[in-house]
């Protein structure tokens, strides 16, 4: 079948148009996938301000599916879409009822069911459809990672979670991005604070909290780091925090802490519930040292990896076509396309 997904949670605009057969495990083909960004636009404010990414939303979208359709050499008037599928939730309110209204209109006009999906969901099974050719085994610790989110679930199968730990206040890439902002780096912060570790050469002497790392459950907490960190920057001359010594070794204690409380849960979390496979997902794990230390650490127990490909890891079409693929073929979805609602505090379990 073929599917179109609609993406609009946040401040990116993706709609991609995917195909998918076989059973019992499918088999994907991405047709387009076409991201529309707002990162220039929201980069002088330093975060991303609703109503405004929804002013763009509803400029991009249009756009951005007359490209996803002739990329997929697929026309407006007669696409050949079997179904769409849209994100409602979690996510910011007014972003989301954008994409909700204009994937009804589109239902309508060509007639196909149209199925709300969420939003988390489409970051974990993209990892199993695109990163990899390997059939995931189950039961699965699935570890998702996101700026507004950090989630230990344990996956029993595709559609049953159970949610094991959540973050109780900072989500990791809402730290990542707090963190950076304090010492200077432009948004998103994330990107520029992993490259600036990157380019660390002497460490500093100092060691940041791992909070909650030794806890036995698996819950999360960031804003005890971020903190520690405005108490340094704060103490040090302006000469020092300026230079790139201090801010490229803070950069690389800071990823290192919230990488270690990660891989630390994930791992204890595995161990437990005897899986036979360990997911990544969410925007954080386009970061290049939480994939490589994760698998890493993974290799050694001989349990696979799977985490989607780095262009996919942000928000896209293909996370909510996926998942409208798998509702699809239960019939999940209802009848009447008027009466999907957004749910921006959406739990996925």
């Amino acid at each position: 079948m073929t599917i179109l997904g609609v993406e609009t949670s946040c401040d990116d605009t993706g709609i991609a148009i995917i195909e998918g057969k076989g059973k019992p495990w499918p088999r994907f083909r991405i047709l387009s996938n076409i991201v529309a960004s707002q990162i220039e636009i929201h980069k002088k404010y330093g975060g991303v301000y609703p109503h405004m990414a929804k002013r763009e939303h509803i400029v991009n979208l249009p756009i951005t599916l007359k490209a996803a359709l002739k990329k997929a050499k697929l026309t407006e008037k007669n696409p050949g879409i079997d179904a769409i599928s849209i994100t409602y939730g979690p996510g910011l309110s007014p972003c989301l009822w954008t994409g909700i209204n204009f994937a009804q209109e589109l239902a309508k006009k060509w007639h196909v069911p149209l199925i709300p999906v969420d939003h988390m969901e489409g970051h974990l099974l993209v990892g199993l459809f695109t990163g990899t050719k390997k059939q995931a085994q189950f039961p699965a610790i699935v570890l998702l990672v996101s700026g507004g989110h950090t989630q230990l679930m344990l996956m029993k199968n595709i559609g049953k979670y159970e949610l094991l730990g959540e973050t109780r206040d900072d989500a990791a890439g809402e730290a990542f991005d707090k963190t950076a902002r304090i010492l200077g780096l432009s948004y998103p912060g994330g990107p520029k604070l992993e490259k600036e570790a990157a380019l660390a050469k002497t460490p500093l002497d100092i060691s940041l909290p791992r909070p909650m790392m030794q806890s036995y459950d698996f819950d999360f907490s960031f804003s005890g780091l971020k903190t520690a960190v405005l108490y340094d920057y704060q103490k040090r001359t302006k000469k020092v925090q300026k230079s790139k010594q201090y801010v490229r070794g803070m950069a690389k204690e800071i990823q290192q802490a919230i990488i270690d409380v990660l891989i630390k849960k994930t791992l204890r979390a595995q161990e437990q519930y005897r899986t036979k496979s360990v997911i990544l997902g969410g925007g954080v794990c386009e970061n290049k040292e939480l994939r490589s230390q994760l698998a890493g650490k993974l290799k050694k127990e001989n349990i696979p990896l799977f985490l989607p490909l780095k262009s996919l890891a942000g928000d896209n079409g293909v996370m909510p076509a996926l998942v409208g693929y798998f509702l699809y073929q239960k019939k999940k979805y209802p009848k009447n396309p008027e009466s999907i609602v957004a749910n921006p505090n959406l739990q996925l379990d």
